[in-house]
């Protein structure tokens, strides 16, 4: 059997969102990145389908070391209520309600209306009684059957981590980390709102997932401008989770390991992990890497 190999990525950014148990009228987020979120990362930058089967990107083994935990952030949202414009997206695929919108703009500007497609059976969602502004004409929604909803948005600000996904196999590996860098489809920490910063693949080392953490240096921290470059960080111990590839005793499961992912969000499994406190070597390597 070949010997393990780590991939180590960089998850940093202004913010970052992990769910686990969220739903839509309260969005949580996990301490740290959890596997699914990261397997599904992986799973973007390679250009997998939603539908497609992960293979072996499903039997890594995941750790996460947290250099900066950053600080819990609510956000605050509110969903629907009042009148809004409408796009010609929202009336072209509503053939109804558009002819009926654009009935009366047309009279006014004698001149055929330019949405209604009468053949179309479906519809994307616009709101019912839609009616021209009557100072901008724009189409607007008329009547609003519902009052605002308030949601709430749980993010994580300023947070960094350097994740490692350990196997065998160093060719895939490679693969994952030259599609981090050059991704097929947009990347995000968590949620769309959270795009990652500077780099996110770090490298394919030799060892396991605690010895890569033992002997890598703390994540730089942002740039800063002020007179005086701050001090490095030396004695930080900092927390690490790294998986086991079978239940121990006094270990609880996590629900986060993906089987596939979908539109109704997916199918999960449990996996399990320790907790470390890292004691990073004093000839741990450095950095030389994109803030």
């Amino acid at each position: 059997m070949n010997d393990p190999h780590v991939l180590l990525i960089r998850l940093a950014g202004p913010l970052q969102s992990w769910g686990l148990t969220g739903r839509f009228a309260r969005r949580d987020t996990h301490t740290r990145p959890t596997k699914s979120g990261v397997i599904g990362l992986c799973a973007a930058a390679l250009g997998l389908a939603r539908e497609e089967p992960l293979g072996e990107l499903a039997e890594v083994l995941f750790g996460v070391r947290a250099d900066r935990p950053g600080t819990p952030l609510r956000d605050y949202h509110t969903v629907g209520g009042g009148t809004y414009p409408l796009r010609p997206r929202d009336l072209l695929t509503d053939h109804q309600r558009a002819q009926k919108a654009t009935a009366a703009t047309a009279l006014k500007d004698s001149e055929p209306a330019p949405f209604g497609r009468g053949e179309l059976e479906a519809w994307y969602g616009s709101p019912k009684y839609v009616t021209a502004d009557p100072t901008s004409g724009a189409l607007i929604s008329g009547e609003v059957r519902r009052h605002a909803l308030i949601t709430e948005r749980w993010y994580l600000a300023d947070a960094a981590f350097l994740v490692g996904l350990e196997y065998p196999d160093a060719a895939l590996l490679e693969r994952i980390a030259h599609a981090l860098e050059h991704p097929k489809h947009l990347l995000w920490l968590g949620r769309k709102a959270c795009p990652p910063s500077g780099d996110v693949a770090l490298g394919v080392v030799p060892g396991t997932l605690r010895e890569a953490f033992e002997t890598r240096a703390l994540l730089p921290e942002e740039p800063c401008y002020d007179d005086e470059p701050p001090a490095p960080v030396t004695d930080v111990r900092p927390w690490a989770w790294i998986e086991n590839p079978r239940p121990l005793p006094g270990i609880g499961p996590l629900s986060d390991q993906p089987v596939r992912f979908g539109a109704d969000g997916g199918v999960h499994s449990l996996r399990w992990e320790t907790r470390h406190r890292i004691t990073i070597a004093s000839h741990a390597r450095g950095w030389d890497i994109i803030l």
